[in-house]
């Protein structure tokens, strides 16, 4: 199959989006927000004959169900996102040069952007908002695990579109196969930028493949530090929202670090999560602190792989360290610069890990579970970003931006 059309649409499609004004996009994302909550029914129908093909025991299983909640959150979002201010032509710089030429640095849409992503419903309605929002025309490709999900999303989506006669390729959906993933990375004159939205693996191999520029999302190894001078009470609840908030997402905690000299408060600051069922891997220090406290099943001694594995599920490595530090090395090893964070009444080492831990989010007495778009006070997010460039942590608004330089004369020559 030639998937040359859906680019050159795209493309065609960014003069079009280019157009519209503030209110007109906003009112189409209010109509959208209530257009998903009425077809609330038919997502769900579409939802569960994807569930159906997948084993509940996979830890894609949770990111791909949809509920009447989550659909509402999802809208709520959207209307969110209607109510945030644009930040399309907004005059970053301006200046006045000697020869009378007024140069502005103004904020400008990338353009047309990729996403790839896994079994992740809610980002096709997440992206088409903040892509729409920005003046974006986004072509997204989802997995096949998500095919019918995604397919009665985009009904809806171009629905509303047509609605209200706009193109409909401000927003494709490409065909669920491989071959079109690969399209998509060799896209060079159609696409701008490619962003990926799942595992470590596809980040990887889209990285190691694509022809265009790509901002890395998503794979999320995050640790907890809990210090000498850790408070047992914030850190049990901390360490119990971080790690069983949502356990399939990349905010959710992977490993809890722990000063030697507080294992003794180990079976305390982990015995919420028995009510979870989550298993414990060990290290020797730790397994002997928590052998006789925590359940015989959901205790394992550590292997080293474990230390540096995102779970996306109910487990959980533990491991001791001597000092901050150490914290700080291991960290430093085994993140993906993600989130990060530390439990400690000691403004030194706060302070140390605040500074010293290279990640998109490092935390201090907080749950690593608010890494996230809507709780940033960014509306939602495209996704979060784990690189330096352009853009990182979570991308809202002013990321899926670039800019541009006017420059407005009066007959100047050089």
């Amino acid at each position: 199959m030639d998937y040359t059309i859906y680019f050159q649409n795209s493309l065609k499609a960014t003069r079009d989006l280019s157009r519209l004004n503030n209110t007109q996009i906003n009112n189409l994302l209010l109509q959208l927000a209530d257009a998903v909550e009425l077809k609330t029914d038919f997502i769900l129908q579409a939802n569960q004959q994807d569930l159906d093909k997948m084993d509940p025991e996979d830890p894609k299983y949770d990111r791909l169900k949809l509920s009447k909640e989550r659909i509402a959150d999802i809208a709520a979002d959207i209307r969110n996102v209607s109510a945030l201010k644009s930040p399309l032509g907004e005059v970053l710089e301006e200046k006045s040069r000697p020869n009378g030429l007024l140069i502005s640095k103004v904020r400008v849409p990338l353009g047309v952007i990729g996403v790839i992503y896994e079994a992740r419903p809610n980002v096709t309605l997440d992206v088409f908002a903040l892509c729409f929002k920005t003046g974006n025309v986004c072509i997204l490709k989802g997995g096949s695990d998500a095919e019918h999900s995604n397919k009665a999303i985009m009904e809806v989506i171009h629905h509303v579109l047509e609605a209200n006669g706009i193109n409909v390729h401000v927003v494709s959906l490409l065909p669920p196969e491989r071959a079109a993933t690969h399209a998509l990375l060799h896209a060079t004159g159609y696409v701008d930028v490619l962003i990926p939205r799942g595992s470590q693996q596809l980040i990887n191999y889209v990285r190691e493949n694509s022809k265009i520029p790509v901002i890395e999302t998503g794979a999320g190894i995050v640790h907890v530090y809990f210090d000498l001078e850790g408070d047992l009470t914030k850190g049990k609840g901390i360490v119990f929202n971080s790690k069983t908030r949502r356990v399939s997402v990349c905010n959710a905690l992977d490993c809890l670090l722990i000063h030697q000299d507080r294992l003794k408060d180990l079976a305390e600051l982990v015995e919420p999560l028995q009510k979870e069922q989550v298993e414990i891997f060990a290290d020797e220090s730790a397994y002997q602190s928590l052998k006789g406290h925590y359940p015989e099943q959901l205790l394992k001694l550590a292997e080293e792989t474990h230390f540096g594995t995102e779970f996306l599920s109910y487990k959980m490595a533990v491991k001791t360290v001597k000092n901050i530090d150490e914290a700080l090395d291991h960290i430093s090893i085994n993140s993906s610069k993600h989130s990060e964070a530390i439990v400690s009444d000691d403004p030194v080492n706060t302070e140390l890990f605040l500074k010293q831990v290279d990640a998109a989010a490092v935390y201090a007495n907080a749950s690593t579970a608010f890494t996230d778009g809507g709780q940033f006070g960014l509306g939602a997010e495209i996704g979060i970003s784990t690189q330096k460039l352009h853009a990182r942590g979570p991308m809202g608004l002013e990321e899926l931006c670039s800019y541009k330089w006017i420059v407005r004369g009066e007959g100047q020559i050089r």
